[in-house]
């Protein structure tokens, strides 16, 4: 399979937005926001994401369909990733090919994320591409509607 990155396009967001609502995916994840769940909260996230120059944001391709997006943001010194791949394409490796070119596109380290702790297979893409936990705690998790376990991970 062919797994690639390119610039986000209009005609990506309709496949995002039916990615984020998916309810299984949300579950796995955990940790969602209001974009997750409304429409308009959905566009206006894309719309300041899109404008913002010091984010990297790029629509992940597996054999040029769109599988999902990836990014990596906040401010230089607490640079964090997040990469999202639709249910369709999960265990086909496509979210470590996507994140490994994601990292080369992002000179600053050390890089950051966060993981449910039951989220075994986004923890395996980050350690995959040489993230390490680094520690974890606690927070609300509103697709579940509980308080769960965060490990964080990090990238030197």
């Amino acid at each position: 399979m062919d797994i690639s990155l390119r610039e986000l396009e209009d005609s990506d967001l309709p496949i995002f937005w039916q990615q984020l609502t998916d309810p299984e995916l949300q579950q796995m994840a955990a940790v969602t926001r209001k974009y997750h769940y409304d429409r308009g909260h959905f566009d206006r996230h894309w719309a300041k994401v899109r404008a913002d120059p010091s984010v990297i944001l790029r629509s992940v391709l597996a054999d040029g369909a769109v599988a999902g997006h990836a990014a990596v943001f906040g401010p230089p010194s607490e640079r964090e990733v997040t990469y999202v791949v639709g249910r369709a394409h999960w265990g086909q490796g496509i979210a470590t090919a996507a994140l490994a070119e994601l990292i080369k596109l992002e000179p600053a380290r050390p890089l950051h994320a966060d993981a449910a702790v039951d989220n075994a297979g986004s923890i395996r893409v980050l350690e995959k591409c040489g993230f390490a936990i680094t520690g974890k705690s606690r927070c609300f998790a509103q697709a579940r509607d509980e308080e769960i376990d965060l490990v964080h991970l990090t990238l030197r």
